[in-house]
């Protein structure tokens, strides 16, 4: 299999719009992720095996993830700052880079 190079582009933004729309953007998913730490117990053992979308403060789960992004979409169309996460099927010790700590999922 050929390597494929793809280039990367970056772009230092200063338009206050666009600034401005990023920082509503990073509050909405901010909003989710704190959704889903107050909410991590029951989500990781709830739904192990699942794909879950958090939106508007509220968990979409599903067995694919284009049946969870569609229903978070759907019920969130607004949500800019919503993502996905999948839950794996057995709690084991994970190990991930550039952290210092191992999390039991």
């Amino acid at each position: 299999m050929a390597k494929q190079h793809v280039p990367m582009v970056m772009e230092d933004v200063t338009d206050p719009a666009e600034v401005a729309k990023a920082r509503v953007q990073r509050a909405r998913f901010d909003r989710n992720s704190a959704w889903l730490q107050a909410h991590a117990k029951e989500v990781y053992t709830r739904y192990r095996g699942k794909c879950v979308v958090i939106a508007g403060a509220e968990l979409f789960a599903t067995d694919t993830p284009a049946a969870a992004w569609a229903l978070a979409a759907t019920a969130h169309p607004e949500d800019d700052g919503s993502f996905m996460r999948y839950i794996p099927h057995e709690q084991v010790a994970r190990i991930y880079a550039n952290q210092r700590r191992v999390a039991a999922l």
